[in-house]
């Protein structure tokens, strides 16, 4: 076993601190990310990798690093990489640009985001550090996985020098829509989703955000995702939703631990008869702290016999003091519990005992099974993983979770009370249904979400995770972008040159010609019409144009030359010197107006869209329109028409930028199959940049002497990608400049 497992995250899961007498302090850091890859690599999944490197920012000097690292790496299952950053840049790039843009704007909080065109720099800087740090140590077979929004551009710094590395990014917050995303300086949208695009597998907790990055990069980087994939650079990257757990067994069992029961009773003993609330968060503005505060307010204030018979327990973890909006954050809560203390409460009663400050583990599991309802509503949440802590924990069936509709888990969790963070009057009368709920539905709520955690726990997610990104480097290496290089070219030249028996199958549009604002204005040049005429009047070659055009407009453009013709993807053939022969058996009339109607529908929805009207089918195209409204709507457009059309004898055929209708068993793949059955060629070769090319190159595949081009870095059937019709061109004329092989009489 070779391979390595890369792990990168903004921090190194260990501290180290300096102590008075030159000596040290290592403390392993907590949290979610590193529990949950702890948990998975302790329950097996170490035996997959030969070893497991952890790269990030060690939070101390090199000097202090040099010294201890040796120990911090026999106390821990990692090997630790350290990623070096000085102050300056480390503050502009984590509190600047990370969480003073990213973080709020991706929440959901765009008023509070901060663009600042330096705090960008340094975050690119400082990724690139990262990459500087990673490179000389991985190897080709290792398989990296890069952790959070702090490194969004390191996938893509890393595939620059690695095309076939495996790597995965996991987004631990929430990544929001292209309205929200649309709002950062275009450059940095550029960089940051590039960047991400590096990656194989990009992976969120729920399909939503998933959907939100697919979007995003249709938008930004003008790449059309079909399902839950798209091609970026000639390499297929899939977003999928990996819902990240935690280690069940770990709170199931502490919640039965000696430590845990003597803390629990001591709380079950300050309880007494009162009704307890519990919530754990740290100092933030997405988690609702405000709102949570007011709705529990709210409740007190409606249900007076409450009063000094509930008790709420508020646990705030500091976080990023020093960034001002979270200053202001604590500030607000400690104002708003003072006053509602203050008003009231009395000596002997508080309505909020506030903690700020971390708690142990094993007295935050005890609170969690003391207490009788958690109240969890963060205002927009990756995840959150406290409200599965809470189900956990509960052994004894118990409790009450309300949850904020708003945070990933509330996907999972539906047996949760689940309210609008925002609605301080839904919170209030959550709480009141939640403390008297009957202890029966306690329990089968409860049941339920305990069953869902259990069924993908961390090491669920972590192992679907690896599978997952296996499985899509695996299907890449079946479907690899194979750009024709300087050898290729040569060698197929040279098969030309001693051939006589030669078939030419060419598209037009997006092949041998640009796409134009509208059809018409692709009339071909001078050029171009010479280089055909070049290729078709050799005697040893047959050309088709094989189109999707009508065959009115290819007679006006191409019908001079001594070539064959191919319109509407084969339902209407023209044999050089010959007449056009219909290959079609519907009439059209039979069914254009149902198809016109609602083509029709859609040209009125998409402004810029246009319907056009063949001989043999109908395409609505979508070039022009607003490239999110037009594939928006262009998909909503297929999904009728194959629904339409099934008992109509037609096929809908989803094209670049233009859904078509067509007669069934119409289409370029079985007019070459035609060509090729009636006559032996020694020499074939086929180009085209579409969908509906694919089926030629299908038909192609098997085909002695047949090369296969596709125009474009789109993984094809095609046995080789060339970029631009110009440089198809360029390669036609070289067949054309070409010297001819003699054959020598002996």
């Amino acid at each position: 076993m070779s391979n390595r497992l890369f792990i990168i995250s903004n921090r190194l899961p260990v501290s180290i601190e300096e102590t008075e007498n030159n000596g040290y302090d290592i403390k392993k850091s907590s949290g979610g990310l590193v529990s949950a890859i702890s948990s998975y690599l302790k329950s097996g999944g170490k035996e997959a990798f030969s070893e497991q490197i952890w790269a990030g920012f060690p939070d101390c000097s090199p000097e202090v690093w040099q010294k201890a690292h040796a120990e911090a790496n026999a106390q821990s299952e990692y090997d630790y990489l350290p990623v070096f950053i000085n102050k300056d840049d480390y503050n502009l790039y984590y509190n600047g640009f990370s969480n003073s843009l990213l973080w709020p704007l991706f929440h959901y909080f765009p008023s509070f985001a901060e663009y600042n065109d330096e705090d960008f720099e340094t975050y690119m800087r400082v990724n690139r550090s990262f990459a500087d740090a990673v490179i000389p140590q991985i190897r080709k077979d290792d398989m990296v996985w890069i952790h959070d929004y702090h490194v969004l551009p390191l996938a893509g710094m890393l595939r620059e020098k690695f095309p076939d590395l495996s790597i995965g990014l996991f987004l631990h917050i929430p990544f929001p829509s292209y309205e929200l995303f649309r709002t950062i300086p275009k450059q940095w949208q550029q960089a940051l989703l590039s960047g991400m695009a590096g990656a194989d597998l990009v992976g969120f907790h729920t399909m939503d955000y998933a959907s939100h990055f697919l979007d995003c990069v249709e938008q930004v980087l003008k790449v059309e995702h079909e399902g839950q994939s798209f091609l970026y650079n000639g390499r297929r990257v899939k977003a999928d939703a990996f819902p990240i757990s935690i280690d069940v067994d770990l709170f199931h069992k502490a919640a039965e631990s000696p430590e845990v029961r003597r803390h629990k009773n001591n709380y079950l003993e300050l309880k007494g008869d009162k009704k307890l609330i519990f919530s754990v968060d740290r100092l933030d503005y997405t988690k609702g702290v405000d709102n949570r505060l007011k709705g529990y307010h709210k409740f007190l204030l409606d249900n007076p016999d409450y009063i000094g018979k509930v008790v709420f327990v508020l646990v705030i973890v500091p976080s990023r003091d020093e960034i001002t909006k979270y200053a202001e954050q604590k500030k607000a809560i400690d104002e708003y519990i003072g006053n509602m203390n203050s008003s009231l409460g009395d000596i002997a009663w508080q309505p909020v005992l506030y903690h700020y400050n971390k708690i142990p583990f094993d007295e935050m599991v005890a609170l969690y099974g003391s207490c009788d309802l958690a109240l969890i509503t963060p205002l927009r949440d990756g995840m959150n993983l406290v409200a599965k802590e809470f189900v956990a924990t509960r052994t004894d069936k118990k409790g009450v979770l309300i949850l904020s509709e708003l945070a990933g888990a509330a996907r999972e969790l539906t047996d949760a009370l689940l309210i609008n963070p925002n609605d301080i009057t839904e919170i209030a009368e959550a709480i009141k249904t939640g403390l008297e709920m009957p202890v029966e539905a306690q329990a089968r709520r409860m049941e339920a979400m305990q069953a869902c955690v259990a069924g993908y726990d961390v090491n669920s997610w972590a192992t679907d995770l690896t599978k997952s990104l296996t499985a899509v480097k695996k299907n890449q290496s079946g479907t690899e972008v194979t750009f024709m290089d300087a050898f290729t070219r040569s060698r197929i030249l040279e098969n030309y040159a001693a051939t006589s028996k030669r078939l030419l199958l060419l598209d037009y549009d997006g092949t041998l010609a640009p796409f134009a604002k509208e059809p018409v204005m692709a009339r071909p040049d001078i050029e171009l019409l010479s280089i055909l005429e070049d290729i078709a009047t050799d005697p040893e070659n047959e050309v088709y144009l094989v189109s999707g055009r009508d065959s009115k407009t290819l007679d006006l453009w191409l019908g001079h030359l001594p070539l064959g013709l191919i319109a509407e993807h084969g339902a209407t053939i023209k044999l050089p010197d010959g007449d056009w022969i219909s290959t079609a058996k519907l009439d059209l009339d039979s069914w254009r107006a149902k198809i016109e109607r609602v083509m029709n529908t859609y040209t009125l929805k998409a402004p810029g869209s246009f319907m056009e009207q063949k001989k043999f089918s109908l395409a609505w195209h979508y070039r022009n329109t607003d490239s999110f409204e037009g594939t928006s709507r262009a998909k909503e457009l297929y999904e009728e028409l194959i629904k339409l059309t099934p008992l109509m004898g037609l096929e809908v055929l989803n094209g670049n930028k233009v859904i078509e209708v067509r007669e069934k068993g119409i289409n370029k793949g079985i007019a070459v199959s035609n060509l090729v059955r009636h006559k032996k060629y020694d020499f074939i070769l086929c180009a085209g940049d579409d969908r509906t090319d694919e089926d030629m190159f299908t038909a192609l595949a098997k085909v002695p002497g047949a090369y296969t081009i596709k125009i474009g870095m789109e993984i094809s059937a095609a046995k080789y990608n060339l970029q631009t019709p110009y440089m198809m061109r360029s390669f036609l004329q070289s067949v054309i400049d070409h010297p001819k092989k003699t054959i020598r009489l002996n």
